[in-house]
């Protein structure tokens, strides 16, 4: 696909740090519009303010919450106050927990739920008929690696990005010869703040080695760019590996697998 950013007015969630601020700079850098969506207002202005310096692209900055049901409808609503006409989205909204389910906060995992799973399906049904109508643009899922295995002390959130990629495979498979090119890009382990507050076993996550957000980004575009690009892309030779080597394998054994690499005992200090 031949992208021309310059065309294109982008809404990515989940834009004020991580992987969404990092497709942030990289699409303003090509020329693309985009509004920014996030619960933190300041985050999203000061990196709105970054980007319009450096770039001169328009920036435009939506706070919401994606928790909230009635986000979609909320943002779309603002959206068409403001005059934007959306071509393409990225949505990249999540938050995690790491802790086994039965010690888990049944709020934090509802909002989880919300977030990671139903935001997506809600925000890309308010944008998908003007998206469709205009024909050039795409939509990315992020969903992830822990989506295609299972991932004890992170029950839920590993569901949600399995949910998030069957969505996405079927939206591809309904969405050919629209125009419209959709996709889902697996991280894995990546260098942001999405562990902060997730307490000290968090650190396993990321004991492997890391990503950086921008890596991401690149296998992204990079497979937005292809000819015809495929409905999931995983970030990562490791990463890639990983998955492989969990669809020759049992069920059975890859959560056993998983059950170790997410031990928190790797990673603690030995007295």
């Amino acid at each position: 696909m031949i992208v021309d950013y310059r065309s294109q007015t982008v809404l990515l969630t989940g834009a004020g740090s991580g992987i969404g601020a990092a497709f942030a700079r990289a699409l303003a850098a090509r020329g693309a519009s985009l509004v920014l969506v996030a619960r933190r207002a300041d985050r999203l202005e000061s990196l709105a303010g970054e980007l319009r310096r450096t770039t001169g692209a328009r920036i435009e900055t939506i706070p919401a919450d994606l928790s909230d049901p009635g986000a979609a409808s909320a943002l779309r609503r603002a959206v068409a106050d403001r005059g934007l006409h959306v071509t393409s989205l990225i949505n990249n909204a999540a938050i995690g927990s790491f802790t086994t389910f039965a010690e888990a906060d049944p709020g934090q995992l509802a909002a989880e739920i919300a977030i990671d799973a139903a935001a997506p399906v809600q925000v890309t049904a308010a944008f998908l008929p003007q998206l469709v109508s205009e024909g050039n643009g795409f939509v990315i899922n992020v969903a992830g690696v822990t989506g295609y295995l299972p991932s004890p002390r992170m029950a839920v959130y590993s569901a949600t990005k399995a949910f998030v990629l069957s969505f996405t495979e079927s939206l591809w498979t309904e969405l050919r010869g629209t125009g419209l090119t959709v996709f889902a890009v697996s991280p894995g382990a990546t260098a942001t703040a999405f562990t902060d507050g997730m307490g000290p076993d968090a650190a396993v996550l990321t004991a492997g080695g890391v990503r950086r957000p921008e890596d991401v980004v690149t296998t992204a575009l990079r497979h937005l760019g292809r000819r015809d690009p495929g409905p999931t892309v995983i970030d990562g030779p490791a990463n890639r590996l990983l998955v492989t080597m969990s669809r020759v394998m049992s069920r059975r054994r890859s959560a056993h697998l998983m059950s170790r690499i997410f031990d928190p005992t790797r990673v603690r200090p030995t007295r």
